[in-house]
């Protein structure tokens, strides 16, 4: 029960109000430790719970310290839009019954406008690595003051280059301050680093990683023969099992207005979401999307993290991901806090030994099928190795055939003449030219 912790009275009576009864097990282990103060580097997989295991603790101690800055008090730092604008709703539903304010700093708004809400002095600035570093050059961001800083999906934050971004807006904040870490994997050499000189001897709370099993989503994997198959099965995917809400992944922008163009033929109401979009369009798409009780999100990987779509039926790759990782936060969109999903992967020939690379990084096997409406001359290789590749062909030798290949026969050597005698008169060989005489 959220009311063993010492939370303030204020915020469980908003988390009673939003019928939040039991914390989650990410939960459950992070918020003592974040209130008494501590670093955090806690590994949990998308959709347990993760934003209120940071949130909650930031807004206890915003509440409970007293403080006369004018400057923000906690830094929340995020890789993409989407995500910072979903962890905006989910503060300010938290700190509803609080006199706790929070901003939004990411690009594709008005930069001028972004500067005149900071200074309506916001405790908690909520931020895009990119952004956030602009105006903290431009100094209309003042770091000084901040108590908390919590860099969540850090992990994909710093896949996408922002490490030194991160390095620098965490170097302009109190070095005395708390520092809690998100992540949905161990990462790599670039989050080692980040925990090694941001983090003061953190707690590692390893609770749940993108490896471990989702058993509420089904998963799904679907042989198609090129392109036009997999959009002819895309298509009947969409008609045949998807009553509700889902979301088509592309690895390209161009796959996603190409699709987008496709299945509004089809007079479905689709809405598209990539980089090339405007933050207002961008916006706009998901909204409607939330709002609508069917739709279709035709999306690139930047919507992989952070969209949390209630009653989200289906999750389609188009294009399979290019790791195991973007696999997993593709598919995490739905069956979501436990509710059932299904997710379907399009392979095409040359995506084979891919999704095999993917199954075993998760250890387990995707369930094969076929559609009757719709079958393909490609099912998949004949014969696979234990890892699940392709068996390669054999260059076989032909002994026989090259054992009966002989040499061919050198040429005999063309016999010397002899020397014409001392003075004897030599003509040229082809009979033309002047006479030549030895001496």
């Amino acid at each position: 029960m959220f009311s063993e912790f010492a939370l303030h009275e204020r915020l469980l009576k908003g988390l009673e109000e939003l019928k939040f009864d039991t914390p989650t097990q990410v939960q459950e282990a992070a918020i003592p430790l974040a209130i008494e103060g501590n670093d955090l580097h806690v590994i949990a997989q998308t959709g347990s719970g993760k934003t209120g295991a940071f949130v909650l603790p930031l807004l206890q101690r915003l509440m409970t310290e007293d403080s006369q800055a004018l400057e923000p008090r906690a830094l929340i730092l995020l890789p993409t839009r989407e995500l910072a604008r979903q962890i905006l709703s989910e503060v300010q539903r938290f700190a509803k019954f609080t006199f706790i304010k929070a901003e939004l700093i990411t690009g594709g708004e008005d930069f001028k406008v972004q500067s005149a809400k900071m200074r309506k002095n916001p405790d908690i600035i909520i931020a895009t690595p990119g952004r956030a570093l602009e105006h903290l050059a431009a100094n209309s961001l003042i770091l000084s003051s901040i108590q908390v800083l919590v860099l969540d999906e850090a992990d994909r934050m710093l896949d996408m280059g922002f490490t030194e971004d991160v390095m620098k807006l965490a170097n302009a904040c109190p070095p005395e301050r708390q520092t809690m870490l998100f992540s949905a994997t161990k990462g790599n050499a670039a989050l080692k680093r980040v925990v090694e000189e941001v983090q003061r001897t953190p707690h590692l709370l390893q609770l749940s990683t993108v490896r471990d099993d989702t058993p509420a989503i089904t998963q799904q994997v679907i042989a198609a023969d090129d392109q036009a198959h997999k959009e002819a099965l895309l298509k009947w995917l969409l008609v045949n099992e998807s009553p509700g809400k889902a979301i088509v992944f592309t690895n390209t922008r161009v796959m996603a207005d190409r699709l987008n163009g496709v299945l509004r033929a089809m007079d479905l109401r689709v809405y598209v979401l990539h980089g090339e979009k405007d933050q207002k369009d961008r916006k706009l798409a998901i909204e409607r999307l939330k709002q609508g009780s069917v739709g279709v999100l035709v999306a690139t990987d930047v919507a992989a993290r952070g969209l949390d779509i209630d009653e989200l039926d289906l999750v389609i790759n188009f294009d399979m991901p290019r790791s195991g990782d973007d696999y997993l936060h593709r598919v995490g969109r739905t069956g979501r806090a436990g509710a059932e999903g299904v997710a379907i992967s399009l392979i095409a020939p040359h995506e084979w030994n891919l999704m095999s690379s993917i199954e075993r990084y998760l250890r387990r096997q995707f369930e094969r099928r076929v559609v009757k409406e719709l079958p393909g001359s490609y099912k998949g290789p004949k014969k696979t190795k234990s890892s699940g590749k392709p068996v390669g062909s054999k260059k076989k030798k032909d002994d026989k055939k090259k054992e009966g290949k002989k040499r061919p026969k050198s040429k005999p050597a063309a016999k010397r003449k002899p020397a014409a005698p001392v003075g004897q008169v030599v003509t040229s060989s082809d009979g033309f030219g002047p006479p030549k005489k030895r001496s």
